[in-house]
């Protein structure tokens, strides 16, 4: 059969899924230019079972809103028009109660489906695309091609699974030569037909080949792309070689969204995750979701064993190999979570005190070692104790956060920021003398005395105060406390000056000033 005609026997099947009456005219009203968030709202009111389930994810931490919202007006007004159709759709498609008919394995199809609707949100989230409900609708039915060709030809289907998981053909090759037609045509021809946006057919025309899509629009592209990636990773559970499926999906998302190292990371280690989590959403049931990296442990484990001998391959062994090896992760992960807890300060996330004069003892026996001088830079934010007493501790706080990421943004990586005590902080700058010290610490007061603080539409602006001290170990006579003490002199030169200046210790009785 011809394309054509596979298409003209689904789109005449009984076996063709159907749009509830309230998404049908949903997507009618929202392709109108005059239509309102009260006309959208209205409508998504009157099934109440719909607009309960709306209600459920928008109070979730799938939005995470700080207030209570107890209305579909309202949920309307505050997500948009889009990211309400993006819902009624995922409610209207997402059935993890079906039966399985003729032998398709619905609750298989559907945590895949969940799972690379999860995967493109994240993705969409992590390049800071818009819509990222849209990437999680798109995701969810990029493969409803498949379940539409499943129940319409279900003995055809069968020879084309068998294809693709005993032969390794590709999907839409075996879909091809099976019935005529793959589902990437398929399911975007069905919902041109229902009416659906662009940003949703295409998406499902293109995301086994995202390099054939032709347009201009590059948010299209974008969202194609993001689908086409999910679609990549969410086989890694099905794979035989679940390490160049990852391995490809890191070398696309690089080169297709210009994704940095550590998203991509961030993002492997918490899909499966999140999926657990929406899944309970949409009333779908996923329990111990493997991880990305735990898939690529049991491979590997497998493998391992393999090469022992087959008759000590058993899965027991694997199972207790992967166990081990998580665990010794998780220890690892516990380990530096329980370090930044001793060494960082849970307000402002800069090194503590203690850490600090460890830091600053190890710095002074290098810098003696290797014959080179080290500075000490006090700050101290100007009236700070004021500034509290107007605006209050929360701002305050606020304030104290935003300065100490400033503050690490100027600095080299191997120097050091901390929070000596209240609102007085220190820099260790190895390699530095005074002079260059100088310079590093007035970059930074141009910078804060510049800087608007903005926090809930109100502004703020601070000054800071700066000591300078420096110290040749090789040379001078003095101790790490008397490093301390004569930075601390200056900052206390600069703040008997008029403050919002940097002052440099230079000695008994020398100053200079900035």
């Amino acid at each position: 059969m011809t394309p054509e005609e596979v298409l003209e026997i689904v789109l005449n099947s009984d076996e063709l899924p159907t749009l509830s009456t309230v998404a049908s005219r949903l997507i009618s009203i929202t392709a109108e230019e005059d239509t309102t968030i009260s006309d959208i709202a209205s409508l998504i009111s009157k099934d109440i079972s719909l607009s309960a389930k709306i209600l459920k994810v928008v109070n979730s931490s799938f939005y995470s809103f700080p207030q209570q919202i107890g209305t579909i007006q309202q949920a309307s007004s505050i997500l948009g028009t889009n990211a309400v159709r993006s819902l009624v759709l995922s409610f209207s498609f997402l059935k993890p109660d079906q039966q399985s008919k003729d032998g398709f394995d619905y609750a298989t199809f559907w945590e895949k489906s969940l799972f690379e609707a999860v995967a493109s949100r994240m993705l969409m989230t992590a390049v800071e695309a818009e819509d990222s409900e849209e990437g999680f609708v798109a995701g969810l039915l990029q493969n409803l091609g498949v379940l539409i060709l499943a129940r319409a030809f279900p003995a055809e289907y069968k020879t084309v699974d068998q294809r693709v998981f005993e032969d390794d053909v590709d999907r839409c090759i075996a879909e091809k030569m099976a019935i005529g037609a793959d589902h990437t045509y398929i399911a975007s021809e069905v919902v041109k037909n229902w009416g659906f946006p662009d940003s949703l057919i295409e998406p499902l025309r293109f995301h086994h080949e995202p390099h054939k899509l032709r347009t201009t629009d590059s948010k299209l592209k974008q969202i194609t792309e993001i689908v086409a990636l999910s679609g990549i990773l969410s086989t890694v559970y099905v794979a035989h070689k679940p390490d160049e499926v990852v391995s490809r999906f890191k070398l696309q998302a690089k080169r297709r969204l210009s994704i940095t190292d550590k998203k991509l990371e961030d993002f492997l280690d918490r899909v499966h995750t999140e999926v657990e989590e929406t899944a309970k959403f949409f009333d779908m049931t996923i329990i111990n979701q493997k991880s990305v990296a735990e898939v690529l442990q049991i491979a590997n484990a497998e493998l391992s064993v393999l090469n022992l001998s087959y008759e000590q391959m058993n899965r027991s062994l694997v199972e207790k190999t992967v166990a081990l090896e998580m665990l010794t992760v998780e220890l690892e992960k516990k380990n530096k979570i329980l370090e930044k807890l001793a060494n960082v300060d849970g307000l402002t996330e800069a090194y503590n005190h203690r850490y600090f004069q460890n830091f600053l003892d190890r710095e002074i026996k290098r810098a003696d070692r290797n014959t080179y001088t080290l500075s000490v830079v006090m700050i101290d934010i100007d009236h700070f104790k004021k500034f509290n007493d107007t605006y209050g501790h929360q701002v305050g706080d606020y304030i104290l956060r935003q300065f100490s990421d400033i503050a690490r943004e100027t600095l080299r990586e191997y120097d050091l920021f901390a929070r000596y005590g209240g609102e007085e902080f220190v820099m260790v700058l190895p390699e530095t003398n005074a002079v260059d010290a100088e310079t590093v610490a007035e970059k930074l007061r141009s910078i804060i005395a510049s800087h608007t603080f903005e926090n809930e539409l109100e502004t703020y602006h601070i000054t800071a105060s700066f000591g300078v001290a420096d110290m040749t170990p090789s040379e001078d006579q003095f101790s790490k406390s008397d490093l301390i003490g004569f930075a601390d002199e200056a900052l206390y030169s600069a703040k008997k000056k008029g403050r919002n200046r940097v002052s440099v210790y230079a000695g008994k009785k020398k100053w200079f000033n900035r």
